[in-house]
């Protein structure tokens, strides 16, 4: 019977995969990885041989249509990314989309995230929050900014850890130095590190340093008086 799964992968530590995830790789026809290098390491831990096919940002709009066609002949696929939950600033999305108006079952399985355990390592108020991922690097950006300053609640980003100060020096633009932010990088890592502080606080420490790995921001709300 034709299915789409969706299956998150670890964002670092190969243990943080679950047993329902390792069984449905293993049993469906197809599984759609972002890089199959990548991926392969994966699989090859988890003794996997299940075929593979590309799917991601560069070939998913010309692809969509092939996939939904197989599955709607009979087969079964996981679609998986580099490190973490698929659609989740990572292909997914347009996929899920066409299966859905195909009639064709998608089903997601819980897993790892980055900006969940980053969040709740935050220590910032998360009963409401705005996730905005990643920010645009050039059109657009500092309109974006000015929206979020408006927003009352904490807010979520993704960021490459070369573009992190400038990042956070526009935030001390934006939304002043004494808002709290925490930074969480190489989550479920050997070297995680969660620096938390002010905004000031926080760009003084990174600009210090070489940062590598990816990078989760959690700007606090607000605080008012």
């Amino acid at each position: 019977m034709s299915k789409l799964y969706i299956v998150p992968t670890p964002i670092g530590n190969l243990e943080d995969f679950t047993f329902r995830a390792v069984k449905i790789l293993k049993e469906v026809d197809t599984i759609l990885a972002e890089d199959t290098r990548t991926s392969g390491k994966l699989l090859k831990h988890y003794e996997i041989e299940t075929r593979m096919n590309s799917y991601h940002m560069f070939n998913e709009h010309k692809m969509v249509e092939s996939f939904t066609e197989r599955l709607l002949a009979g087969e079964t696929m996981a679609l998986i990314t580099d490190a973490g939950t698929p659609a989740i600033s990572d292909p997914g999305y347009l996929l899920v989309r066409e299966c859905i108006k195909k009639d064709i079952e998608v089903e997601c399985l819980p897993g790892a995230t980055a900006f969940v355990p980053a969040l709740v390592n935050s220590g910032l108020p998360n009963d409401k929050f705005f996730f905005e991922g990643f920010l645009p690097h050039k059109k657009g950006r500092q309109t974006r900014l000015k929206f979020l300053a408006t927003l009352p609640y904490s807010i979520v980003f993704y960021e490459s850890p070369h573009r992190l100060v400038k990042t956070l020096a526009q935030f001390v633009e934006f939304f002043g130095p004494e808002r709290k932010v925490s930074v969480s990088r190489e989550i479920t890592k050997l070297h995680e590190e969660n620096k938390r502080g002010t905004v000031a606080e926080v760009l003084e420490h990174f600009k210090s340093k070489t940062v590598k790995g990816e990078i989760v921001i959690v700007l606090g709300a607000e605080e008012k008086e």
